[in-house]
């Protein structure tokens, strides 16, 4: 609805988030009990309206049908890589210029041959919070096909390397898949035992916390991050909890310090997102519990769309919070 068509009744009834406009309040009021609208959503650089997924918010923005009015000031300001709109053209092109997860090719080349580097410490606070993970397969069995981990890389938030090893996997290595991996047989004699590998960086990500006791925000054990992490954790005979994971790339021969770096980098551009910082951000948190309450439903009503959204809070974990 165009808005300089819109009558203080519509206003009344419309979303001030996702803007959708309904006929009666009480169905304004039925939509923010499931809708869990809040600041950690996408939000259009434009118009503001919130989206539920970045997905939705490209639709938005460059999609089939978007919204004439963002799509060319977000064709003339808006970064392509993270959807934000810029101040200026000038702007938005230093800022894509940082944005872009470039830099990758040829790293594998540097770090093909790189042999064990163990700064691992556990412990009283020390090292890194935030740890990107990722390992290359060898094949095993009779015909190739079965994964085992050959190579291990650990790096922090900077991207230094905190461990990377070869591993000697626990059966004989049939395929070496060299095309993708970089590794050769010389490569894995003197390698590493899976065993010591598993227990160091077990040890390292729990970094002193009972596995039990582990929980998505607070206490000592390391936040981790990979791109098919359950895949690689498996090869590693390694449980760790899910709620200290995040983010579940190549060509040529696959390098595991890459796979960290990529996985590193989508990591903390959305850690680095800057929401309303919130005592209690969720749902699901007791002192949130009774926000959109049945019994509090005639003054839900009479409150405004801006209100009712001011109380809303996020349904899932944003990495802003992390700490």
């Amino acid at each position: 609805m165009d808005c300089r068509f819109e009558t203080a009744e519509t206003r009344r009834n419309k979303c001030a988030a996702c803007y959708r406009q309904f006929n009666k309040v009480e169905h304004l009021v039925d939509h923010m009990k499931i809708s869990y609208h809040s600041a950690h959503e996408p939000t259009c650089g434009v118009c503001r309206k919130h989206c539920r997924s970045f997905e939705s918010l490209r639709e938005h923005l460059i999609g089939p049908l978007p919204k004439q009015e963002c799509r060319e000031i977000f064709a003339n300001r808006g970064c392509k890589f993270c959807l934000k709109v810029l101040d200026s053209p000038n702007s938005r092109r230093i800022h894509q210029q940082k944005c872009q997860l470039n830099g990758l090719n040829g790293i594998c080349g540097r770090f093909s041959n790189l042999g064990i580097r163990d700064n691992l410490t556990i412990g009283g606070g020390r090292g890194p919070q935030v740890v990107a993970l990722a390992c290359k397969m060898v094949g095993g069995g009779s015909d190739g096909s079965l994964d085992l981990c050959a190579r291990v890389c650990l790096i922090d938030e900077n991207e230094n390397i905190i461990f990377h090893s070869y591993v000697t996997p626990p059966i004989p290595v049939t395929n070496y898949r060299y095309e993708t991996t970089g590794i050769r047989h010389e490569y894995l004699r003197d390698a590493m035992p899976l065993k010591l590998v598993q227990r160091k960086i077990q040890e390292f990500l729990c970094n002193g916390e009972p596995m039990w006791t582990i929980r998505s925000r607070g206490g000592k054990a390391r936040i981790l991050v990979g791109h098919g992490l359950d895949h690689d954790l498996a090869s590693l005979q390694i449980e760790y909890p899910t709620p200290k994971i995040r983010y579940d790339i190549q060509t040529g021969i696959q390098d595991p310090y890459d796979d960290c770096v990529a996985a590193m980098r989508l990591y903390m551009r959305m850690r680095t997102q800057i929401h309303k910082i919130e005592d209690y951000p969720l749902a699901s948190d007791p002192q949130n519990r009774n926000n959109f309450a049945s019994w509090r439903q005639s003054e839900l009503e009479r409150m405004s769309p801006e209100q009712m959204l001011d109380i809303s809070r996020s349904d899932y974990y944003c990495w802003c919070m992390d700490p």
